[in-house]
């Protein structure tokens, strides 16, 4: 199943610059990961703020809960909400119906 997920990450006040450096080196290593895995298929980074740090991602796991256990495997996400929406095909998206012909010729 694919999941679009809106990441935030908050990092606390106080927090030294080698321990942010350090667990964002880490982040894209695991990222690199998940990709490979094929957990993490695409990541944007939407408009932002001052300060902020957002990411959009689809992500692909078996059910929520798997989402959720791949989720906390980043590093980053001791600071991270993330906000998960389940998502179905659409009759109408192009590889949906791609698919949907492939599997079914004559239809």
């Amino acid at each position: 199943m694919e999941y679009l997920t809106d990441l935030v990450t908050t990092v606390p006040e106080g927090t030294s610059p080698a321990k942010v450096d350090e667990l964002r080196a880490a982040e894209a290593v695991r990222a690199a990961e998940l990709a490979k895995a094929g957990h993490l298929v695409r990541l944007w980074r939407p408009p932002l703020g001052p300060g902020e740090w957002r990411s959009i991602g689809l992500f692909r796991a078996a059910d929520e809960a798997e989402l959720r256990e791949v989720l906390a495997s980043l590093p980053l996400h001791i600071w991270m909400k993330a906000t998960i929406t389940p998502l179905t095909p659409h009759p109408n998206d192009p590889e949906y119906r791609a698919g949907q012909v492939m599997e079914h010729p004559q239809a």
